[in-house]
């Protein structure tokens, strides 16, 4: 019998150090709405995306770089950075060859503690790019890790909807004893026809929508609006080329 490789599902990052993952791909999930937003950024031709935990660090990267900077803390843009983190800014006309340097609340700090965690390989993933993120798990035929940004270290719905929907349709190729990746998958399949109305009882919605970020929400719930798979390649955020079967 082939063994198959081992998927976890991490509700939260502060649950992130009771996993091993030197031998995992993880995937950083934070659907409203860095990992949306990247996604949205390198399929519309940015060339890369650098991702920062801290503002002070976007900012100076950005200016040494020459690079757009962009980020927020609590869902509105911060002072001295250019844009904020919302996917409908990085239209292609604006970011197409052009390199984005990020900072979020979550979803960039989850990113870099499974960095400094020793990760074998770290990409990104929402609704948006869930097939380039399923194809990319069954094809590599390693131990995944699907890490929720949360928020604040607390957890999220929409965040457990992705995984849950990545869980349904990796499942066969996997060992899956993981009891969080169950609620997930069951979660999705709960809610996968009444997305729209779903999110709009979250918490993280409430919180957004008091910015006018309804469309933005709805968008990042939107499967394969920006279908690529974002992978880390030492120093940013690249996209990777994947034939996507249906």
């Amino acid at each position: 019998m082939i063994k198959k490789p081992f998927l976890h599902t991490v509700l939260s990052p502060a649950l992130l150090d009771l996993y091993n993952i030197n031998d995992s791909i993880v995937v950083i999930i934070d659907v409203f709405r860095a990992t949306s937003t990247i996604a949205t950024a390198l399929y519309n031709g940015a060339t890369k995306v650098i991702p920062v935990d801290n503002v002070q660090d976007c900012i100076a990267l950005g200016k040494a770089k020459g690079c757009i900077t962009a980020g927020e803390r609590d869902g509105k843009v911060v002072e001295g950075l250019q844009y904020g983190n919302s996917p409908s800014e990085y239209h292609r006309d604006f970011i197409e060859g052009k390199t984005l340097v990020i900072t979020t609340t979550n979803g960039t700090r989850l990113l870099h503690m499974a960095l400094n965690m020793g990760a074998a390989e770290v990409i990104t993933g929402s609704f948006v790019n869930l097939s380039s993120v399923c194809e990319h798990l069954i094809s590599q035929n390693k131990n995944v890790i699907l890490g929720c940004s949360g928020w604040k270290n607390r957890f999220n719905l929409e965040d457990s909807l992705f995984a849950g929907a990545v869980v349904k349709c990796v499942e066969s190729c996997f060992t899956i004893h993981c009891d969080s990746s169950l609620m997930a998958k069951q979660l999705y399949e709960l809610h996968r026809e009444d997305m729209y109305s779903f999110i709009r009882k979250t918490t993280h919605w409430h919180r957004l929508a008091a910015y006018g970020a309804e469309k933005d929400l709805e968008y990042c719930v939107t499967k394969d609006a920006a279908n690529v798979l974002p992978v880390y390649n030492g120093e940013a955020l690249v996209t990777q080329n994947l034939t996507i079967t249906s």
